[in-house]
């Protein structure tokens, strides 16, 4: 029987990643990308930018975990192989052909206030379009990591073929304390994060590693994969949701007060008790929430079940494109951009969407979709 809950988290997660861009392309909280705010802080506080504080420590381990959990179920259904191979087309391909079909376009409005500045000057045009393809991978990294621990969860299968250490996870999270062991799995996800290294320049090497951040994803993926598959699991989530939810806002509320300014994406930043403890809460209690009280689905549900993912990939493009030019080519005050951009966000994707897997190539290369 088919997890609505879990459709139903992941498309409402993804379109809390929209309206995270809105407000990150303008933050002026030295959060590395976008085009920056509309004044230096503290000067210009910007209180906007909390929605950052409060969506980023969780919104992006939560896939992950409903993608481990996912790809229990699916394995439980379909052969790894074949599997695989549609993990393939529709994870890798669009974050690697994709970039030069389709995400290049983003990448030039990535690139384009150094171009403004002559950075590019000289550049042979094909050097451009490659690097404005690279520059273009923006929320793509999500699916090469995704594709990549894809691989490694079929290794493991392998290893564990006998499905011994996945009933071990469920025995020893299921019982009259099952909750406080899963509780006290953020442990490892504090753990994890201290896997980040501690270099405050994002356009380093080191900086994008601490984009990816692959150990501590892969970590939890499989936490959801070997944990929180488990129906003992979701069952004892689903009857804590209400204490969850309100430990989780409890959490986040001081960790918000005290670090309001801060880069919220630097590794110090994420690798911090309160961070953890507030990200790892969000994850149960959206879990537990969704599991309780949003297990059904309906035409619009079915829909963002579907498209959600084709979404995530094209959405940035607008982003990138509207707000740039609101930016840097308007006067509007800005509310209005705000406004405009998030209309345009939550409009144009879906139809941008909508054309692309129109089109028999570009549906492929783009969104990773078949016919």
């Amino acid at each position: 029987m088919r997890k609505h809950w879990i459709d139903n988290l992941r498309w409402t997660t993804v379109l809390l990643v929209l309206f995270y861009h809105v407000i990150y392309f303008y933050n002026n909280k030295g959060v590395f990308g976008g085009i920056g705010g509309f004044g230096p802080y503290p000067e210009f506080p910007q209180y906007q930018d909390v929605v950052m504080y409060i969506l980023y420590p969780w919104f992006m381990p939560l896939l992950f975990l409903l993608a481990g959990a996912s790809a229990r179920y699916a394995l439980d259904k379909y052969d790894g192989k074949a599997w695989f191979k549609a993990r393939t087309r529709k994870l890798l391909v669009p974050a690697t052909i994709g970039l030069l079909v389709f995400q290049w376009m983003t990448g030039y409005f990535n690139t384009a206030v150094a171009a403004q500045e002559e950075a590019f000057d000289g550049m042979p045009g094909v050097a451009k379009y490659f690097m404005w393809a690279i520059s273009g991978t923006g929320p793509l990294w999500f699916a090469q990591d995704l594709w990549l621990f894809s691989l490694i969860l079929l290794l493991v299968r392998k290893i564990d073929g006998k499905n011994k250490l996945y009933e071990a996870c469920g025995k020893a999270f299921d019982g009259k304390y099952g909750i406080a062991w899963i509780i006290l799995l953020g442990l490892v996800y504090w753990a994890a994060e201290q896997l980040l290294i501690h270099n405050p320049r994002p356009e380093s090497a080191d900086g994008l590693y601490n984009l990816y951040k692959p150990l501590f994803y892969l970590i939890v993926f499989l936490l959801g994969y070997f944990v929180f598959a488990h129906e003992g699991v979701q069952e004892a989530l689903k009857k804590a949701w209400a204490p969850l939810l309100g430990c989780a806002a409890v959490a986040g509320t001081v960790l918000i007060v005290t670090t309001f300014g801060q880069d919220n994406t630097s590794p110090q930043y994420l690798s911090s008790p309160l961070n953890c403890l507030y990200g790892w809460l969000m994850c149960l209690a959206m879990m537990a929430w969704f599991s309780a009280r949003f297990d059904s689905t309906g035409k619009f549900a079915g829909y963002m079940t579907r498209s959600s993912y084709g979404l995530y990939i094209v959405h940035y493009l607008v982003v990138a494109a509207i707000g740039y030019q609101l930016k840097l080519y308007t006067q509007l005050p800005p509310w209005a951009m705000y406004a405009i951009l998030t209309v345009a966000v939550f409009t144009l994707s879906p139809l941008l969407y909508e054309l692309l897997r129109r089109i028999p190539f570009i549906r492929w290369a783009s969104l990773g979709e078949k016919k």
